[in-house]
């Protein structure tokens, strides 16, 4: 045989891969050495080298890439959805038929791979490297080499579909991994009693679940020695944890009253990273040290999902972070959670942002009260404290609700009911624990300060409460509330007039809970705020002991009097200013009122009392058509009701000029017994006194039946001037300075004016907004003219 004829014949046999076969036969290394020694003799061995390398690389496009992918066509992988409910047992079975096709492929590909894995080797014996010029050589491996061809030309024809395939393998092994665990997952277990296997979905006793295990464990093999496992299977196997993390997050959020992360956590190194190690490392759980490309990828596969599960478990807390603040403290632990959390993932902003909104939605809105705006708002400073002891994320998420606040006219009112009320309320709950935790005096350098740890405060903690948490101590929720305002002294004039009102209200001259509300007050606000309140406190019980004095014996009072008369004697100075209204008494009970006086006189020297007829409470006995009612009234209700039994009959004019009262008042006060059946207006401003006997009796019991409805503004009406009117009325003590600095310098801004009032006029304290309210006030009666950012006189 003729040298070429036997070179042919052996490159045959040695590389079939020349002729685009993919079938070898076994060969020796005799064979493999003559083949070596007669492409020497014929010079031709860079030429066998550059060729094997040619066809194997058109082999793998034309033949073994197209004959992979006609296993995955696409009529095959659109028949079905990829999102089948895992949870029907038909379509499981259906599955795992094509769990064991995609099987089957990668192992038939497999096959191929290792034939040109083989066809190497042969190579390198036949064409050594010291036989092959340096512009001929490949990479420095041609294995490598290879390698990367082969997969640049596989995943340059990946189908549209292929992905939802590999997503499907790979969810069938993960229930069964679960199940074989004894981890199983909600939504797989969640199917009706059978006597199927619901990992696989076949009958128990043909069980497919170990198979399943080791196809998948051999395809996982095959793709790894290939170099395809992360290329083809990586962003499945995200992809799957991803959506398995978030399934077992979901399951979470009905509970917030316990801790899930460290359980959350414990199932991710237990089940999801043991499978994905299960995957890159042949089935094993334990890596080898001198295996770092896998470590490598478990340890990247790790960091993603750990970050994923905490940004899925915050988002959750986050979703429904308005009732964790609502039945905060039981929350707590969800809180310390989403603590963990934003800590590990950084998004600090992206939580100030949501809360904020979600707060401003479900509080921000004038479909909510202002007493329930503020229960959440102090629910939300309780929880926030709690969250960030610095304070920082608390004042950037409640400021809306806190320009909110101020905004409305009566939360001022709703803070100093919801401190003091009879009802329990956070804020009372608040005030009570200043009496055990009263405030003790420290000096600005504490005597255990370590100062080699010693750090700076935030910049952008500014507040003593701030610097009071940082400190470790607990978030004071009465001292952001009276930040609300920036001052105490509008919630101790509030807190004045509400005491004021109950006073006035005490029948039997028990203040017993007024005393002890102003005791806890006094350690937050201090004794000399609240000094006139305790003389108010004092005038109470005065008051009986002279009341008791005069009407006894000794005073001379109760003799030839036609009823009885308490008084509640108050020190003019230290209360609230009473409401500008007047009213003349009948002569019987003016006749009595001044006896009292000149008893008081003749008890108390060189003082006397100014009577307020409009407040206080009667007890009166109403007679009419034989009937006999006993009612407690107001001084006003009463009166009317005295002049009605003198004249049954008044036009509107004439009874407000007897009683001294402007109309418009009066018709109002006539409607309590308008309601009660007991007057009735026959004309306009026209009233008589109904007669039960006539057909009019229908009508009143009508009005009868509507008495809670009708009266409802009447006895819900305060005896006091409102806060802000009090503080109008000081803060017009200034209007003489201000006319005096601008006749002087002409015209001043705002802030300029401030400066010089706090400079010389500071017996008030107030803030540069309540001045601006003045002076527009000013403006808009002529009195002042604004241009320019600045105020001056009017021009005569």
């Amino acid at each position: 045989m003729s040298n070429f004829a036997q070179l042919e014949r052996l490159l045959v046999k040695v590389f079939p891969v020349l002729n685009g076969i993919t079938k070898e036969e076994p060969v020796t290394i005799e064979e493999l050495t003559n083949l070596h020694q007669l492409l020497v003799n014929q010079s031709i061995v860079p030429f066998i080298y550059e060729r094997v390398f040619q066809q194997t690389r058109k082999t793998v496009r034309d033949t073994t890439v197209p004959q992979f992918w006609s296993h995955f066509t696409s009529s095959e992988l659109g028949d079905e959805s990829p999102a089948r409910s895992a949870t029907n047992l038909a379509a499981v079975a259906s599955d795992n038929t094509r769990f064991f096709e995609f099987q089957h492929a990668i192992k038939e590909l497999y096959t191929q791979y290792a034939f040109y894995r083989r066809q190497l080797k042969r190579l390198e014996i036949v064409c050594p490297a010291s036989c092959i010029p340096v512009f001929t050589k490949k990479k420095p491996n041609e294995v490598m080499h290879f390698c990367d061809t082969f997969r640049t030309e596989l995943l340059a024809q990946l189908p549209v579909h292929f992905n939802d395939l590999v997503d499907e393998f790979y969810k069938i092994a993960f229930r069964v991994f679960t199940f074989t665990y004894g981890e199983s997952e909600t939504d797989y277990t969640d199917v009706p009693e059978t006597n199927q296997c619901v990992a696989c979905g076949v009958a128990t006793p043909s069980c497919l679940c170990q198979m399943i295990a080791n196809a998948f464990g051999s395809t996982n093999k095959h793709l790894w020695q290939m170099g395809l496992l992360n290329p083809i299977a990586g962003y499945a196997i995200e992809s799957l944890a991803m959506e398995r993390i978030d399934v077992k997050v979901s399951d979470t959020k009905e509970n917030h009253e316990i801790s899930h992360l460290d359980s959350l956590e414990q199932w991710l190194d237990t089940v999801l990273l043991q499978w994905i190690t299960r995957i890159f490392n042949q089935g094993s759980l334990e890596v080898h040290p001198e295996h770092k490309v896998v470590q490598d990828i478990i340890k990247d596969f790790k960091r993603k999902l750990r970050l994923h599960l905490f940004e899925s478990y915050a988002n959750a807390i986050m979703d429904q972070f308005f009732q964790i603040i609502i039945h905060f403290p039981s929350t707590r632990a969800a809180v310390d959670d989403l603590k963990v959390c934003l800590v590990n993932i950084k998004l600090k902003k992206c939580f100030v942002t949501t809360i904020r909104q979600m707060l401003q939605k479900r509080l921000l809105h004038p479909g909510v009260d202002t007493s329930d705006i503020l229960t959440g708002y102090v629910a939300a400073l309780k929880t926030l404290g709690h969250f960030d002891p610095s304070n920082v994320l608390l004042r950037s998420i409640t400021k809306p609700i806190k320009d909110y606040l101020r905004g409305r006219p009566e939360t001022v009112r709703c803070v100093v009911t919801s401190l003091t009320g009879d009802g329990s309320s956070d804020l009372a709950e608040e005030l009570a624990k200043s009496e055990s935790t009263k405030p003790k005096e420290t000096n600005d350098m504490p005597e255990d300060t370590d100062w080699e740890s010693w750090n700076p405060e935030p910049a952008n903690v500014a507040t003593a409460v701030q610097r009071a948490l940082i400190a470790g101590k607990e978030v004071d929720i009465i001292a952001m509330v009276v930040e609300i305002y920036g001052s105490k002294e509008i919630f101790v004039n509030e807190y004045r007039n509400l005491l004021a009102e109950r006073l006035l209200s005490l029948v039997d001259f028990c203040p017993e809970r007024e005393m002890r509300n102003l005791e806890l007050l006094k350690l937050r606000f201090g004794e000399t705020m609240l000094h006139s309140c305790e003389v108010m406190l004092k005038d109470i019980a005065d008051s009986k002991r002279i009341n008791d004095h005069i009407v006894g014996e000794e005073g001379g009072f109760s003799e030839d009097i036609p009823f009885k008369l308490s008084a509640l004697i108050v020190s003019s100075q230290f209360w609230p200013t009473f409401k500008k209204e007047t009213m003349d008494l009948p002569p019987a009970i003016q006749k009595v009122f001044d006896k009292y006086t000149k008893c008081y006189e003749a008890y108390k020297a060189n003082r006397s009392l100014q009577w307020t007829p409009l407040n206080g409470k009667v007890c009166i006995t109403i007679e009419n058509d034989g009937k006999v009612q006993e009612m407690q009234v107001t001084p006003a209700q009463a009166a009317i009701a005295i002049h009605f039994s003198e004249q049954s009959q008044w036009e509107l004019d004439l009874l407000a000029q007897k009683m001294n009262m402007p109309p418009i008042v009066l018709r109002k006060r006539l409607v309590f017994w308008q309601s009660n059946g007991l007057i009735r207006e026959t004309q306009e401003n026209l009233f008589v006194l109904v007669d039960k006997s006539d057909e009019s009796a229908k009508l009143a019991d009508q009005l009868l039946s509507q008495q809670d409805n009708m009266c409802e503004e009447e006895e819900v009406e305060s005896a006091m001037e409102s806060a802000s009117d009090q503080r109008e009325e000081e803060l017009q003590v200034f209007w003489s300075y201000i006319e005096a600095m601008l006749t002087n310098l002409d015209s001043l801004p705002l802030d300029r004016i401030h400066q010089m009032l706090k400079m010389f006029a500071s017996q008030v304290d107030f803030t540069q907004d309540e001045l601006k309210n003045i002076l527009q006030k000013k403006v808009r009666e002529h009195k002042l003219v604004y241009a320019g950012g600045v105020y001056q006189l009017p021009k005569s």
